[in-house]
């Protein structure tokens, strides 16, 4: 084939497969199926990083740890550092973001936030509660929250930071007859979560713990169902906190525009964790 030739088959080529064409590339079913593999091979290194991590930190610890992935380990595609996790109710699994907030009980202002990728709640309960006190500048009197948040070191590290914390060892299933109001004073050698069983039955326990549902569970139902929030629109922890920042400051600018200017100084404030 002379250059003239080569010339006129190239220029009908570039017409009719497109000019930006090499010719050599793959066919769309082959390159899709080449990225897929692409992409299994990268989460799979990924987990395998992760077990190497909680393995070191295991030995850390004392602890053993195979240093490979569980058979069960799985990592999303569309927003890898989004994990799953149960649903509302514990009757299904989504695939998501935990989100947190202390709320001040007498204007369910959200004085303390974050969203995590962590489903458990136990570990984090300090760590909001010191965030509100940084954001407020005092420690709250009490502080509600439920099952999820129970530990035994999370109750003494509470009572450390000077919050009395009302906080249930476990679910309480709806419907549940709670015992009769103990009387006489907390026995001293009962355990920590003993002591916050029967802390909670007694009369004020479990008044102080119903104002959770009048405080922190209205905020969540208030974002969601008036607000219409459901899905986040981003993707990765750092842009969810950002959103989740702005969700609760336009909350909170509601509740400024209810009650007005509030004070500067909030004392001791009684908080939910939710």
């Amino acid at each position: 084939m002379n250059p003239v030739e080569s010339q006129e088959v190239d220029e009908e080529e570039g017409r009719q497969y497109g000019r930006d064409k090499r010719g050599d590339e793959l066919p769309e079913e082959l390159a899709f199926r080449e990225g897929k593999l692409e992409n299994i091979r990268e989460a799979m290194a990924a987990l395998e990083a992760e077990a190497q991590a909680q393995a070191e930190r295991a030995a850390e610890e004392g602890k053993d740890h195979p240093g490979v992935p569980d058979d069960k380990a799985q990592r999303n595609f569309t927003d890898p550092q989004s994990r799953i996790m149960p649903g509302p109710g514990g009757w299904d699994f989504l695939q998501a973001y935990n989100c947190r907030a202390v709320v001040d009980h007498e204007h369910q202002v959200i004085v303390a936030a974050r969203a995590t990728n962590q489903a458990s709640d136990k570990q984090p309960a300090v760590a909001m509660l010191e965030e509100t006190i940084d954001n407020i500048g005092a420690a709250p009197k009490e502080a509600y929250a439920d099952a999820g948040y129970y530990s035994a070191q999370a109750v003494a590290d509470l009572h450390a930071l000077g919050v009395d914390p009302f906080i249930a060892p476990e679910k309480t299933r709806h419907g549940h007859q709670p015992p009769s109001a103990p009387r006489g004073r907390i026995l001293g050698h009962l355990s920590l979560g003993d002591r916050m069983r029967r802390k909670l039955q007694t009369k004020r326990g479990r008044q102080r713990y119903t104002l959770r549902m009048e405080t922190v569970e209205p905020v969540f139902g208030q974002i969601k169902q008036g607000g219409g929030f459901r899905p986040f629109l981003l993707r990765g922890l750092e842009n969810i906190n950002g959103e989740w920042s702005l969700i609760r400051t336009t909350h909170n600018l509601l509740k400024l525009f209810r009650y007005g200017v509030l004070t500067a100084d909030p004392g001791s404030p009684t908080v939910s964790v939710a």
